[in-house]
């Protein structure tokens, strides 16, 4: 495992929607995959890379390849919510992210949980990272991966 950028939280800010509840005014728990994808995004925005570049540029698709997620308190209709995401490691083919989801004020957990991508080319055959996107992980450091 390397640490990279993993050091550092980012986070994203939400509200559930009246169509993300179920019937019970509870969010369904599906959606968390869905804020999980969009803090992912984010995350990587905010370092200044995106999955639209690294798709289109290098051919490079980071399919979901396992999912955990303990829910820990509802999210009820209205809620705000931060999802807090961290790289945990990375490799030359595999990225795992590690997610809390927290009340605005940071006081309560919803929710913990971790997603692992593999690389993968358009058709879904693995694939390695691509030089200029591990670097990026890397962060200049080039004793990582």
């Amino acid at each position: 495992m390397s640490e990279g950028r993993g050091s550092e939280w980012v986070e994203t800010d939400f509200r559930v929607r009246y169509a993300e509840t179920d019937q019970m005014g509870i969010a369904y728990h599906s959606n968390y995959l869905i804020w999980f994808e969009v803090a992912r995004v984010e995350f990587f925005r905010r370092f200044g890379f995106t999955y639209n570049r690294l798709e289109k540029e290098t051919g490079t698709f980071l399919p979901v390849v396992e999912v955990h997620c303990r829910y820990l308190l509802p999210l009820r209709y209205d809620d705000e919510f931060t999802v807090k995401t961290r790289l945990e490691e990375f490799g030359r083919r595999l990225l795992g992210f590690s997610y809390e989801l927290v009340d605005k004020d940071g006081d309560s957990v919803y929710a913990r949980a971790n997603t692992k991508h593999i690389a993968t080319d358009k058709s879904g055959r693995p694939k390695t990272l691509p030089k200029e996107f591990l670097d990026f992980l890397r962060q200049g450091d080039p004793s990582l991966v």
